[in-house]
């Protein structure tokens, strides 16, 4: 656990110096744990050292391993997450940030409703144009807010992407400047029910790029954790 006290001093100071090199402000910006595979106290240990949010990709491991930490954070849900299991996802998740479809977020509404609560939620965007890669077109995008918008039980509160898996930084920096013209785009549109707050991008191989573009969310786990578990 003190491997993890470290990583996260030095994951700060890496978050401080590439805002203040973007001359931004290092406490804007939000770090989610990503504690996939990652064990209740390793959760703990996280929280204990200040991460105010942890995130997780399956409901799940998440299921299991949220009554077992006693500390005190959000939790968001940041994997590819099924319509079938929105009732669950509402019940354990503060934020889902990886809402890509109308169908996905009406049944996060529904549930919502149902637990007579609002869900917030992040849209992901496919800004890399991967094929394999969930999130919604950025072509298609204000077309699905419109219908969003619409749900009395979610709340939109920002967008997602995840980056494109290269090495050239120019690419993988294109899709968060792609995702930070979508979101002034979205709040120039004027949507009911939507407060466009977050911009999540940036994970532990590319989050200094990410917040040289705008990132105000980091979802983070190896620079925190070390190498995941098997």
């Amino acid at each position: 656990m003190d491997t993890i006290a470290r990583n996260w001093a030095a994951t700060l100071e890496r978050i401080r110096l590439a805002a203040e090199g973007a001359a931004r402000n290092p406490g804007d910006i939000e770090v989610v744990a990503v504690t996939k595979t990652r064990t209740a106290q390793e959760t703990e240990a996280a929280i204990l050292c200040g991460a105010a949010a942890v995130g997780e990709n399956r409901v799940q491991e998440a299921e299991t391993k949220k009554p077992l930490v006693l500390g005190k954070a959000a939790w968001h849900f940041i994997g590819h997450l099924q319509s079938n299991k929105a009732a669950k996802a509402v019940a354990l998740f503060d934020l889902v940030q990886s809402v890509d479809s109308v169908r996905l977020a009406r049944a996060l509404s529904r549930n919502a409703g149902d637990a007579d609560r609002v869900q917030d939620i992040l849209v992901q965007v496919n800004t890399a144009g991967a094929a394999g890669q969930s999130g919604v077109d950025t072509d298609a995008l204000m077309t699905m807010l419109e219908e969003v918008a619409s749900l009395d039980h979610v709340r939109v509160r920002g967008l997602m992407t995840i980056g494109a898996h290269s090495p050239d930084e120019r690419q993988v920096r294109s899709c968060f400047v792609a995702l930070r013209a979508a979101l002034e785009k979205v709040g120039r549109a004027g949507f009911p029910n939507m407060d466009m707050r977050y911009l999540s991008m940036g994970m532990s191989s590319d989050f200094e790029w990410a917040i040289a573009e705008g990132a105000n969310m980091l979802r983070l786990g190896t620079s925190i954790f070390g190498p995941r578990h098997p």
